[in-house]
């Protein structure tokens, strides 16, 4: 089992967006956590992605202020459990820092938008009937990921490695941090397993990063990578 830590890959930017998502999901995830459990589900309930509800265009749950194709966006501010968001937080900080210093603040908030709400859509389309509220920055920070496997696939990575009872911390390239990732979500789609993991939103998210980043990235940012 890998678990990334660092990357070996400076930046000529501060990550402002980068930071600005991060706390706006912790303080999301804070929000949620201050309710009680009965205010909590509704809060996820109000504010998650259900598939049927955006096939349907139809509020489940009682009347909203908001159309419901919004919770598209707003459900990926909203997360499962404190592990749930730091791990999203923790792929988000390594990897993101070097998109938005490819693509800029502007394009990089959009690009990262734009990621969420294809992942989302693609779980959407993989099970129109499920009335179980889609939460989680995954599909936007799949997105991410394959952006920067694309663009940075040699950077070193630093990463805590398990195996068995062994732990080793070793420096990888991104190709194969990323790589066994997303790997690992297809073995997610293809085991067929009842499970919590939207996994075909992270595959979803990913080839989207994969195949929009060169349609973001400017044409500055593409002269900077082959004189730097």
């Amino acid at each position: 089992m890998f678990i990334p830590l660092k990357d070996d890959n400076p930046t000529l930017t501060f990550p402002v967006v980068t930071l600005g998502l991060i706390l706006a999901n912790g303080w999301v995830f804070y929000h949620q956590i201050s309710l009680d459990v009965v205010e909590s589900q509704k809060f996820v309930f109000q504010w998650g992605a259900i598939p049927y509800q955006i096939m349907t265009g139809q509020a489940l749950y009682g009347p909203s202020p908001f159309p419901v194709y919004f919770t598209l966006v707003s459900s990926m501010f909203l997360h499962g459990g404190f592990l749930h968001l730091i791990g999203n937080m923790l792929y988000l900080w390594i990897f993101g820092n070097n998109i938005e210093d490819t693509l800029g603040h502007i394009r990089f908030l959009f690009f990262y938008l734009i990621c969420g709400l294809c992942a989302a859509l693609a779980q959407v389309l993989a099970s129109p009937n499920s009335t179980v509220p889609m939460i989680g920055a995954s599909g936007a920070v799949a997105g991410i990921l394959g952006a920067y496997v694309l663009l940075f696939p040699g950077a070193r990575v630093l990463t805590l490695l398990f195996i068995i009872i062994f732990i080793k911390f070793i420096r990888l390239p991104a190709l194969v941090v990323l790589g066994f990732w997303f790997f690992l979500q297809l073995l997610g789609v293809m085991g067929g397993a009842i499970s919590n993991v939207a996994f075909f939103a992270h595959i979803g998210g990913f080839i989207v990063g994969l195949v929009l980043i060169k349609i973001f990235q400017p044409r500055w940012a593409k002269r900077r990578k082959r004189i730097y």
